[in-house]
């Protein structure tokens, strides 16, 4: 075999691979590089996801139980306004413009015995033919009392409604109170539900960012472990050249040392059919060979 020939084409080959070797290596921790870098973006962004539907399970349950407090309210402000109804109702009842009525009367504050009082009087001033000259005026002063004791009941009637006009204005503020308690509790709703939709919308979005993470992660895994394998590749090519080399190396020195002892052991021979004396370690080694 022609070792020289051989070396010719296997170290320019060896030197070939030993340089394609290192753009691999440099390759393939580039792309590494890449894989970490997309995993670390992909890891944070699905962090923030995770954050963000908890938070998305939170405003869905306070709507959920806001809108359930509304239907509660509804109910007791249905409530109210059917009370604050009845009792209107039965004040129109029992009082039909009898408070308009009465309201502008300036003598309302006369008790009813007091004109009572003034009734007995003036009979009595009658019965002693105090107004036979004037009995009309007798008349018109009668009547005139009359009608302010009639005034006077119809008030003292109107303060016996005090209790219920009393309950007319609680119930009225009920119903108001629980009105807007209603529409608190719609705008908690409304205003949960808004949020909602929109954390949805960004985890929708941060989605759409991991998921393109992801493909950056498979797409430079993929590149990565190519080049790996071609690294692989490429070294054991080398290290294969360079046992071939090292076993050539091998044969070259174990023929020339078995041309030294063949030299040798003619030397031997020749010496011996001279005549000469060998020594003990010359007849050993003429033995071996």
């Amino acid at each position: 075999m022609d070792y020289a020939e051989v070396r010719s084409t296997l170290i320019p080959k060896n030197e070939s691979l030993d340089e394609k070797l290192n753009l691999f290596r440099t390759d393939r921790d580039e792309w590494n590089s890449k894989v970490k870098k997309y995993l670390t973006e992909r890891n944070e962004i699905n962090r923030q996801v995770k954050e963000l539907i908890t938070e998305v399970q939170k405003q869905k349950q306070v709507r959920d139980e806001a809108n359930s407090s509304v239907k509660e309210l509804k109910i007791k402000r249905a409530e109210h306004s059917d009370q604050l109804k009845a009792l209107r109702a039965e004040l129109k009842e029992k009082k039909p413009n009898e408070k308009e009525k009465f309201e502008s009367k300036k003598n309302r504050k006369r008790s009813e015995r007091q004109i009572r009082t003034d009734i007995d009087r003036l009979d009595n001033k009658y019965q002693r033919g105090f107004f036979q000259a004037d009995e009309k005026k007798f008349e018109r002063n009668m009547k005139k009392l009359y009608q302010e004791l009639k005034d006077v009941r119809a008030s003292k009637m109107l303060n016996e409604f005090a209790g219920l006009e009393a309950d007319i204005r609680a119930t009225s503020s009920l119903q108001e109170n629980s009105h807007k308690a209603v529409e608190k509790a719609v705008d908690l709703a409304q205003e949960a539900h808004d949020l909602m939709i929109e954390l949805s919308e960004e985890v929708d979005r941060l989605r759409e960012r991991a998921n393109t993470a992801q493909e950056g992660v498979i797409r430079s895994k993929r590149e990565a472990d190519t080049l790996h394998n071609k690294y692989i590749v490429s070294l054991r090519s080398i290290h294969s050249i360079q046992d071939l080399l090292k076993a050539m190396n091998t044969q070259e020195r174990e023929s020339e040392d078995y041309g030294i002892e063949k030299l040798e052991v003619n030397d031997l021979m020749t010496r011996l059919m001279s005549g000469d004396t060998l020594s003990t370690e010359e007849l050993m080694a003429l033995q071996r060979n």
